[in-house]
């Protein structure tokens, strides 16, 4: 009984007062809206629907002049119970742990969502009518208790995910939309850091929102946290993201530490945009930039090629912070650095490796590593030899995305390394000239546009090896268009032989 009377109470106050509320009978419906949310009674049969249906009729019977008029602490009250309300309502719009989900779970909670989103326009409006008004400051304060969970609700449903819908992305995207208007942000990112120099941002409170649910025991707990930190925080960049990074790092080193593939690459993108928009002495101070280097260095170890890629990239932007510590005196051999490490392992990954989508992951990223690397690339030169060899005898598919990277990977290495090119002429001739007769002659539905990139790529590799071996390629290949029958090879060696000469070439 004295939940039903809980539960009509805002509804009976509305229709009597309709506009006339004061801010300590407002305090009180809210209260008795919010025990309906979040007490034990919640459970028990439709309290949750009907405690939403009575906060609609609040809202809507209120006027804005009385819910964000006036001052002191009777006000305060019931704006902090108003936004304990909108807290608890993005909560019950959340998504179901992953392991208690399913279809079922994820279209109830999508309705939920819709509710509601239409819940936070009808606040946000009167906000926005309050603001054009001249009530007064209360409509700041107001929002500054509303503006997290509706951001953090907005963000939940308005991403592509299991748990939402057409219809409850579209409420969640104009939740989104006049969250920002009344804010009077022009982007998520100046909701987040401010739109001035001097304006606080409202990222803080979204991270205190958010810390309770970004820790071990309790992230999995809502499946939506992981991708509201994770936009939350791509949305923010140098140089404001750097005095937030006591507060991002260790939750997306908690992400990427996590034995589910998905996760590992979420953790590492949110790593990658720290690498990215924080200052090289902010990751140096305190060892983060080693921390960093070892949590990421270690997913190499799993076959994931997407996982693999996203490392990858990350590792390539991290090394140059790295090796900032790194100082060579000149008198003795050169220290190895990350990127040294890193392509070793790479390396050894991709001799053996047959998977068609890592193999392709690798041989991407490996012209990357010799630019870096430099004239140091010889450190790995027999090992980048063999494999290099061993992926150009390999078809890879209509793309021919490994054999293409593989071949710029060649030219990368002549031209950092050509002193030691010359002793594998021999070797580096057959490989190519084999690649050449093989796409020559290929019956495969290979396009003629790629076909033709492999020949261009092979020729160019041919030509700087002749000039790595002093023209000895010309002498080696002279009798070749004499006795090759087909046309497409004899045009390479002819172009070889015709730059070798000094004519000219616009293929080069």
């Amino acid at each position: 009984m004295e939940l039903d009377n809980a539960q009509e109470t805002p509804s009976q106050e509305d229709s009597s007062l309709c506009g006339e509320i004061s801010p300590p009978v407002l305090e009180q419906a809210f209260s008795k809206i919010l025990h309906c949310l979040t007490g034990p009674e919640a459970r028990r049969g439709n309290a949750r629907d009907v405690a939403l249906k009575d906060l609609g009729d609040l809202i809507e019977a209120t006027e804005c002049d009385r819910l964000f008029e006036g001052s002191g602490a009777q006000l305060r009250g019931m704006l902090e119970t108003l936004g304990q309300v909108a807290k608890a309502l993005e909560q019950y719009a959340a998504p179901p742990k992953e392991e208690e989900g399913g279809g079922a779970r994820h279209s109830e909670v999508a309705e939920k969502a819709a509710t509601v989103g239409l819940l936070f326009l009808k606040l946000l409006g009167k906000a926005e009518t309050a603001k054009n008004s001249l009530v007064g400051p209360a409509w700041q304060t107001g929002l500054h208790h509303l503006a997290g969970p509706v951001y953090i609700f907005a963000v939940t449903h308005s991403l592509e995910q299991p748990w939402t819908t057409p219809r409850s992305r579209e409420v969640a995207r104009e939740v989104l939309t006049l969250l920002l208007q009344v804010t009077e942000c022009g982007s998520v990112a100046g909701f987040l850091r401010g739109e001035k120099e001097d304006e606080k941002g409202r990222l803080s409170v979204i991270l205190g929102l958010l810390k309770p649910n970004l820790n071990k025991e309790s992230w999995k707990n809502n499946p939506a946290i992981k991708h509201v930190f994770s936009w939350t925080l791509q949305q923010v960049t140098r140089p404001w993201l750097s005095q937030y990074l006591e507060r991002v790092l260790p939750a997306s080193l908690l992400i990427s530490d996590d034995y589910q593939t998905e996760n590992k690459i979420l953790g590492v993108h949110c790593l990658h945009h720290i690498v990215l928009n924080v200052p090289a002495a902010d990751l140096l101070q305190y060892n983060r930039a080693q921390v960093l280097y070892h949590a990421i260095f270690n997913h190499l170890y799993t076959p994931e090629h997407h996982l693999v890629q996203a490392v990858l990239l990350c590792l390539l932007d991290l090394f140059p912070i790295l090796e900032k510590t790194v100082h060579w005196k000149g008198d003795g051999a050169r220290p190895t650095t990350h990127c040294d490490e890193v392509l070793q392992l790479i390396l050894t990954h991709m001799e053996p490796e047959h998977r068609l989508l890592l193999r392709r992951t690798y041989a991407r990223n490996l012209p990357a590593f010799v630019k870096r690397l430099g004239i140091l690339t010889v450190r790995h030169l027999k090992r980048l030899e063999r494999v290099i060899i061993g992926y150009l005898e390999v078809y890879d598919g209509p793309e021919e995305e490994a054999r293409l990277k593989i071949l710029e990977t060649l030219k990368l290495l002549m031209q950092h390394t050509w002193p030691r090119v010359s002793c594998r002429l021999v070797v580096l001739l057959k490989a190519l000239l084999k690649l050449i007769c093989d796409v020559a002659r290929d019956p495969s539905l290979t396009p003629q546009c790629v076909k033709s990139s492999l020949l261009q790529e092979a020729t160019d590799c041919l030509i700087l090896l002749d000039c790595c071996s002093q023209g000895r390629v010309k002498g080696l290949l002279a009798k070749i268009p004499q006795s090759c029958e087909d046309s497409n090879v004899v045009n390479c060696i002819r172009k070889v032989q015709q730059i070798s000469e000094g004519a000219p070439y616009d293929g080069t």
